[in-house]
């Protein structure tokens, strides 16, 4: 790695901090609409890693995560480089949406055009100026409005040194997750960029404890790619588990919901997971498990149209030490909600 590097037209050199702005567009009013990039760079090269949150607008968990990342004490680099950017959608932030004002997904624009779609030009914009000068990358995600996911790591896990990531992440739940056309990972994969999707909460919500695990993943990361000093710990470790495989159960019917099942719980085939209901009484609909696995993904509005997605089932060979491990990392949050984050 170079001793400096331009983003935005901004040259950084080794062990410097600073906080850019990235013109995307002008907006109706004449004013700018900017995208914030911090970069921090230690004094000795090495890797260069970004942390990305809110390409869906909507999904606030990860905007705080960064949040607690930049103003925490541990974030001390030995080496490296590291490029936070809290909110890359600003229009879809701003309106809660999930979508930029054009009404596209900006994760199925990708990789984007200088001269294309609003949505086409910031996804080139985030492609050019971050995703393609870094190495590795953490982007994160939630769950749609009214869908919950329990903490997860997606990732082509075919990779070895990305499975090694992903196992140093610290989740019970891998996913192996193919690349989805227009998506960033598909096209910072093809610029060698090995990225982590992380998983976890619903839209429009902060949930705690998926916010420390987050915080936690990107410092275990971080420090087995050698960026920040190694952390000890007497605890045991969570063993992730791989699903190669998942599938939403739909709703057999439509009324009203009464969950049997919730987040983290080992399912077996013909579990009831949930009953729908007739408002008037007059049936009861019970939705079952087709497969035995963990559930992954729950909508969690107590209404639904027949079809609609309402549990989302992991595949896994052992899935009954997937869930002893998902109730162990749910017992070490428990127990540090008192703390502020990483002994800060």
């Amino acid at each position: 790695m170079a001793d400096s590097f331009s983003i935005g037209g901004n040259h950084i050199g080794l062990g410097k901090r600073v906080q850019l702005e990235l013109p995307v567009a002008k907006l109706y009013t004449d004013s700018q609409m900017s995208v914030s990039v911090d970069v921090i760079r230690a004094k000795k090269p090495g890797p260069t890693m970004f942390v990305s949150a809110a390409i869906h607008g909507d999904e606030l968990n990860g905007i705080e995560i960064i949040r607690r990342l930049l103003i925490s004490k541990s974030l001390k680099l030995s080496r490296g480089t590291l490029i936070a950017v809290p909110i890359v959608n600003v229009y879809g932030m701003l309106n809660q949406s999930r979508y930029m004002p054009d009404r596209r997904d900006l994760n199925r624009c990708f990789p984007g055009s200088a001269k294309g779609s609003l949505a086409g030009r910031l996804a080139h914009l985030f492609l050019t100026e971050v995703a393609s000068k870094c190495d590795y990358g953490i982007d994160l995600h939630t769950g749609a409005i009214n869908r919950g996911n329990l903490p997860q790591i997606r990732a082509n896990l075919k990779d070895e040194e990305t499975l090694s990531l992903a196992h140093a992440f610290g989740v019970p739940v891998l996913l192996n997750s193919d690349l989805r056309d227009g998506s960033l990972r598909q096209s910072a994969s093809e610029n060698g960029t090995k990225i982590l999707l992380y998983e976890a909460g619903e839209a429009l919500r902060f949930d705690e404890l998926s916010i420390r695990v987050g915080l936690r993943g990107i410092f275990n990361v971080m420090s087995q790619l050698g960026m920040v000093r190694r952390r000890t710990s007497s605890k045991k470790k969570t063993l992730p588990f791989v699903a190669n495989n998942s599938a939403w159960v739909r709703a057999t019917a439509s009324g009203m919901v009464l969950d049997k099942k919730h987040l983290g719980d080992h399912v077996e085939k013909g579990d009831a997971l949930a009953q729908i209901c007739s408002p008037t009484g007059s049936f009861i609909e019970i939705v079952t498990a087709p497969k035995a696995g963990i559930i992954i993904g729950k909508q969690n509005i107590p209404l639904v149209q027949e079809g609609d997605a309402m549990f989302h089932v992991a595949n896994f060979e052992a899935p009954d030490e997937v869930a002893t491990n998902i109730d162990m990392m749910n017992d070490d949050m428990a127990k540090k909600l008192e703390e502020i984050s990483l002994a800060d």
